[in-house]
């Protein structure tokens, strides 16, 4: 299975980061991901596959993390050279913003490019009775780990319906995998996961649970507005569900900072884009990365080896 080999890749990159470095050197890349059984893990596993037989040199290795917020924090300390972060969250790590997590303005963040959309993906036990956003007023919910972008898309999705954790029964913050094994269990009513479709963790859920997607309608996401974009789980995204079900989308960024070298990032933009099929064939959300989208709406500015890039491929004058 081609995932097998690109997760045996990156171990195999893994160990050889460990490994002692020469001077004229390996360039180093390590790549900030999310929880293994979400999207970001994969998706980052192909990077580095690409990344290490693309670019001479090089070693790469692959870190979970708890996702944007923490990558984020982690790239201004210059602890990683490329990382997964959500378009809201990169947007309020460059303000500043205490209360989602950043201390401070991350001014030294840079932008490889926008990849592909994230989906805010409730999902109920279907026994639960939970329906709507409305349903969920006296449930338990999963909103994600603290504070990350996952848990900061729950926020907005809940104020924009009017509510807040006060409303629910009870809030959880796990990681997607531990809220999975929560409701196959039935301890817990439901889970919000923002990822790519088709994620690791609810297809499993889907597959020995019952279960509900619940919608987020057009004008909720109208009224988050921001990054927010309407989204779409397609019928049959998910074992049982046989129905289109409407919600909020938000752009993935891949995020650098600016200590890491022009010619690296350069290397690491054009690997990328010339290598999309490695991506597609590590999970479905790979199919939605548009090359020629990459440098629009960008809440941070481009790093000067990513601007090389898009201009030498004439997707930016």
């Amino acid at each position: 299975m081609h995932l097998t080999r690109l997760i045996t890749a990156a171990a195999t990159a893994a160990t050889l980061a460990a490994a002692p470095l020469t001077a004229s050197a390996a360039e180093f890349i390590n790549v900030l991901t999310g929880g293994t059984s979400g999207v970001y893990y994969p998706m980052g596993v192909a990077m580095s596959e690409i990344w290490g037989k693309g670019i001479a040199d090089s070693r790469v290795q692959v870190q979970a993390t708890k996702a944007s917020v923490e990558n984020l924090n982690l790239l201004q300390q210059g602890k990683g050279e490329a990382g997964f972060a959500l378009g809201d969250s990169v947007q309020m790590a460059w303000e500043g913003n205490e209360e989602a997590g950043f201390k401070s303005k991350l001014d030294k963040l840079r932008a490889i490019g926008a990849i592909y959309p994230n989906y805010i993906q409730i999902v109920a036990a279907k026994d639960s009775g939970i329906a709507s956003l409305a349903d969920l007023k006296g449930k338990s919910l999963s909103v994600g780990a603290a504070k990350s972008g996952t848990e900061l898309n729950a926020r907005a999705i809940l104020g924009a319906a009017g509510m807040s954790y006060e409303d629910l029964g009870k809030v959880e913050y796990l990681p997607f995998a531990e809220s999975v094994e929560l409701m196959k269990n039935r301890q817990l009513d439901a889970t919000l996961q923002s990822a790519g479709l088709g994620v690791a963790s609810l297809k499993d859920l889907a597959t020995s649970t019952p279960i509900t997607v619940i919608p987020v309608p057009a004008d909720l996401v109208g009224k988050l507005g921001g990054a927010y974009l309407e989204g779409n789980i397609p019928a049959g995204t998910y074992t049982g569900q046989d129905a289109d079900v409407p919600t909020a989308a938000v752009t993935n960024i891949l995020v650098t900072h600016d200590g890491v070298p022009e010619e690296t990032v350069y290397q690491m933009t054009k690997q990328l884009f010339e290598n999309l099929d490695t991506l597609k064939a590590a999970h479905a959300a790979g199919n939605s990365i548009d090359p020629a989208k990459a440098a629009e709406n960008l809440p941070i500015p481009l790093h000067p080896g990513a601007e090389r890039y898009y201009k030498e491929a004439g997707i930016l004058k």
